[in-house]
């Protein structure tokens, strides 16, 4: 059996990564991994420290195993723990355990394609979400390609409208499927 292709929608907030997971994942009838922090707000209130940290990391790895396990050829990540590291970097600095890096990088190296999801969107609002201004969202999509950049992952740009974003992320995905990619 021909290993399970890994992507990731990778991107900072109100990118559309959730969508574009589910729809990809129904598209292709392969499941979708879910960002586990947004189930963990909703049990702290809101209320997340930095000795919260590996909790998320360990639920973020549980919903990506669990994914992988039902998938038969591709499986699709709403999130990453690469984005956990860089998230814990922003909101909390200097606090990530050192295994959530050493992880988030092992894990990196098995996905076959990163979905960047570009802030070319229009905001929505989240209580979730943090960084709703031009600056922050710049800064957030700066620091997100440079994490593919200086590891050299193999990603796609994923911008336009909500229809050309998810055009480019099935073309991008059948690509990588091959002939037999739908």
């Amino acid at each position: 059996m021909p290993e399970v292709k890994r992507v990731v929608l990778f991107g900072t907030e109100s990118t559309g990564k959730s969508t574009l997971a589910e729809r990809l994942a129904v598209r292709l009838g392969e499941p979708w991994a879910e960002e586990f922090v947004r189930e963990f707000w909703e049990i702290k209130d809101g209320r997340i420290t930095a000795n919260d940290l590996g909790t998320i990391a360990l639920g973020q790895i549980a919903n990506e195993d669990l994914a992988v396990a039902k998938a038969r050829r591709v499986v699709f990540f709403d999130t990453d723990l690469l984005t956990c590291t860089l998230w814990n970097d922003v909101l909390f600095p200097g606090a990530c355990p050192p295994w959530v890096r050493v992880e988030a990088e092992d894990r990196a190296r098995g996905v076959a394609l990163w979905l960047l999801c570009d802030t070319d969107v229009p905001w929505e609002p989240d209580p979730q979400r943090s960084f709703p201004d031009a600056e922050g969202r710049a800064r957030g999509r700066r620091l997100w390609r440079e994490a593919l950049e200086q590891r050299g992952l193999p990603f796609v740009e994923i911008r336009g409208s909500w229809a050309e974003r998810e055009r480019i992320a099935v073309e991008a995905v059948q690509k990588l499927l091959g002939p037999a990619g739908e």
